[in-house]
């Protein structure tokens, strides 16, 4: 996984009115914490730290800290907070990690193809969860987890036990935890498909007695002119 360089000030002012006066500058007040240092406070262009957040490692990148004045840290984005109308970053809180020590992280997980239970028995696929927790060193966790569903039929599902199992990476859920599922129709969509074909069974059979209707009337119209 690549590295990804952002600008740091450090921040001598805390408290929300100060917050909001960052806000309104195009800056996002940070807090970095980590083993072997105090944690400091720091602002971060909004701009930057939007395209490091939107990489394809999305939240698990690894960023390149460099504060003004002082030695880079690398660290990972952790606890973000968002105006809950607008979405925008807030805050956030930054934790300092080593190249050699395993992190935690949440990877989004990636089903491959379409299940037999859903183009041949008409099922539907549930996803139970959308990502997995790992533990894995900073360079090694995955962008994301792909995984086949091709050969599942109604009533299969996927375990966390049933996941890939890649170089490095340990999964920490449940082994038991289901994350995706083949689902029968619901039995409205049965319904739903039973009237359909009811229906276009009932309209052949009318559109079959008008042409026969047709047919006699045509039958008798014919004997008529016959017998003038």
């Amino acid at each position: 996984m690549d590295q990804i360089t952002l600008r740091a000030a450090e921040r001598t002012e805390s408290g929300s009115r100060p917050a909001r006066r960052l806000r309104r500058a195009g800056l996002v007040p940070a807090t970095i914490y980590g083993r072997g240092m105090d944690a400091r406070s720091v602002t971060l262009e909004v701009k930057e730290l939007f395209s490091a957040l939107h990489t394809e490692a999305g939240l698990n990148a690894l960023i390149d800290l460099q504060i003004e004045g002082g030695k880079g840290l690398l660290t990972v984005a952790r606890e973000i907070q968002r105006d809950p109308v607008r979405g925008d970053i807030t805050h956030l809180d930054l934790i300092r990690v080593a190249l050699d020590e395993a992190i935690v992280a949440d990877v989004a997980l990636e089903p491959l193809g379409i299940p037999e239970g859903v183009h041949m028995e008409g099922g539907f696929v549930e996803t139970v969860a959308g990502t997995v927790s790992i533990s894995a060193l900073p360079m090694a966790i995955p962008t994301s987890i792909s995984y086949e569903i091709d050969d599942l039929r109604i009533g299969d599902s996927i375990k966390v036990s049933d996941l890939p199992q890649l170089e490095g990476v340990e999964y920490l859920d449940d082994p038991d935890r289901t994350v995706l599922t083949v689902l029968a129709p619901r039995a409205e969509e049965v319904v739903e498909e039973e009237l359909e074909g009811e229906e276009g069974e009932l309209l052949e059979g009318e559109e079959g007695e008008e042409a026969a209707e047709g047919e006699e009337a045509a039958e008798g119209d014919a004997a008529s002119d016959g017998e003038g």
